[in-house]
């Protein structure tokens, strides 16, 4: 129980969206039992309900590693994510009843010619009301998640060397390779960034999700990248919550990929040299980039590869022209309301997805192409990212 308790508080949000998606479910029981007499149909919806109980609360224990041991690796992984995904539903669902039961007295006061017309209108709106959170989810679930895109963006850097304009960066990141996505899905990726003939390649972090996920695997497809210059990259989170840092640094190299950890790659172009340099993930909380200013190579355009994007305002002023980043899967599930973009990454960074500046650097931060707790992408595609170095 000690050992539990700084964990569950550390899921504390979690907690919370498993309580009000159970009293969710609980209301919705409630309400059902009240409009019928029939036992049963009473007794079904008591043991449905009890199931999903179990089902959520025995989903969530799956995240300690202390449950999730004594089941095999794949079984766990699905089967907290079906949990995960039954949560969202409810809470979707939830929306879906607050808005039938706000716009209900509103559409009933509108005036029609015939109650029958108004009647179907209503029940139209319902409906779709509460048809919409399974199809969104649904979506988002086995269409868009493995939709790979390009995404082709122009990075202005003021001064580049002509040897430099049009060098080609394409990047990979946040694979999270697992039973969400497979190494099929990865040489996918991989085939596409290979079609934009790259100069340098750069995969910047969380290969996998836990240290039950086969990390060879994504280590040998990321080794059939091909670029003129080589496949260079950083280390994410999930690393150090798997403790592979040191295997995947070692392996990576004998596979030819260059894990740069707090250290720096100079690249000649013709007159030209771009010097790569690379972190391991900067834990919030803690000063940034402590020391990185050591990597930068006076006279070159320097780049820093950091799978956290919350370093750039210290990139930026120790001297780095780019930085490339991943780390926020662009959202994840993101939805724009009002012109307002809603997703749970705002909450914790100012640099979601795409291109930001500050004075005269730059940072990128790519969506990625896995997911992470909710196996699905909603208004954030995944996306194999090619970076084009230009004059500003």
């Amino acid at each position: 129980m000690v050992v539990v308790l700084p964990r569950l508080m550390s899921d504390l949000p979690d907690v919370i969206l498993l309580a009000v998606a159970m009293a969710c479910q609980a209301a919705g029981a409630w309400r059902l039992l009240r409009r019928t007499t029939k036992p049963a149909l009473r007794r079904a919806t008591i043991a449905a309900t009890g199931v999903s109980f179990v089902l959520m609360g025995f989903g969530f224990l799956l995240r300690f590693a202390r449950v999730a041991r004594h089941f095999p690796g794949e079984w766990t992984t699905w089967a907290s994510a079906l949990a995960i995904l039954w949560i969202l539903l409810s809470l979707l669902w939830l929306a879906s009843w607050v808005a039938v039961t706000a716009l209900t007295p509103l559409l009933a006061s509108i005036r029609a010619p015939h109650d029958s017309a108004r009647r179907h209108f209503l029940l139209g709106a319902r409906a779709v009301l509460i048809a919409a959170p399974p199809a969104l989810v649904g979506y988002g679930t086995f269409i868009q998640r493995t939709r790979f895109a390009l995404r082709e963006q122009k990075v202005e850097i003021p001064n580049l060397p002509p040897d430099l304009e049009g060098v080609r960066l394409v990047q990979v990141t946040d694979i999270h390779l697992s039973p969400f996505l497979s190494r099929k899905d990865l040489e996918r990726a991989v085939a596409m960034a290979n079609e934009t003939r790259a100069h340098v390649a750069l995969v910047t972090g969380d290969l996998i999700t836990t240290k039950r996920d086969p990390l060879d695997d994504c280590l040998r497809a990321l080794a059939g990248l091909r670029t003129d210059a080589g496949i260079f990259g950083c280390l994410g989170n999930h690393e150090v919550y798997a403790r592979t840092e040191n295997y995947t640094e070692r392996e990576g190299a004998r596979l030819g990929l260059r894990f740069l950890r707090r250290a720096a790659a100079p690249l000649r172009f013709g007159a030209a040299t771009l010097n790569l340099a690379g972190v391991d993930y900067q834990r919030a909380r803690r000063p940034y980039l402590a020391g990185a200013e050591e990597m930068i190579v006076p006279g070159a355009v320097n780049v820093l590869l950091s799978h956290n994007p919350d370093v750039f305002p210290v990139a930026a002023s120790q001297g780095y022209a780019l930085t490339v980043s991943g780390h926020t899967h662009g959202g994840q599930v993101r939805v724009e309301i009002l012109g307002q973009d809603l997703n749970v990454a705002r909450f914790y960074t100012p640099y979601v997805d795409g291109l930001y500046r500050k004075d005269s650097s730059s940072i990128f931060v790519s969506r990625g192409i896995g997911t992470i707790g909710v196996p699905a992408r909603f208004g954030a595609p995944p996306e194999v990212a090619l970076l084009h170095l230009c004059r500003g």
